[in-house]
């Protein structure tokens, strides 16, 4: 039997997509290959921004980088292609990392560059959000995990 496809950051499985030209791996989340499928996705790579990039936060209803470029468009393009491939692949459940412009799931940066967090959704977060997609962060991707290998139902 196929196991269930779910979406995850690509940078939580160790890709060098983020910003900085880094990964934020977290073990307990590519250890979900042993009940899922994962399809990593960056979202803002996708959406035509390179690696290393300039670091982005939103403001009100853009997102900008921090020398002031609109990139806005980038995004929603990002959040469009996660959707598609949700659609397409008829998924269910995306783990994103959290406070990502993107795809923070419950915080996101305050839009100041000052390194402080806000209440929030990024832009993909929201897309998927809206079509259906359960949405987790790598925190709530451990504790799953962690349920998962003790037998517990997702």
């Amino acid at each position: 039997m196929a196991k269930e496809i779910i979406l995850i950051s690509a940078c939580l499985l160790g890709q060098n997509c983020r910003y900085d030209g880094k990964s934020k791996p977290v073990s307990e989340v590519l250890k979900l290959k042993e009940f899922y499928d994962l399809i990593p996705i960056c979202p803002e790579v996708i959406g035509g921004l390179k690696t290393p990039r300039i670091p982005a936060e939103i403001q009100g209803e853009r997102v900008v980088t921090k020398n002031n470029k609109d990139v806005t468009e980038n995004y929603h393009n990002g959040a469009y292609w996660a959707s598609s491939v949700c659609r397409m692949k008829n998924i269910k459940l995306a783990v994103l990392k959290e406070k990502s412009p993107s795809c923070g799931v419950h915080m996101i940066h305050d839009g100041s560059f000052s390194g402080k967090t806000i209440p929030g959704q990024g832009i993909t977060t929201k897309k998927l959000l809206k079509q259906g997609v359960k949405v987790i962060n790598e925190e709530e991707a451990i504790e799953l995990y962690q349920r998962l290998k003790n037998g517990e139902t997702a």
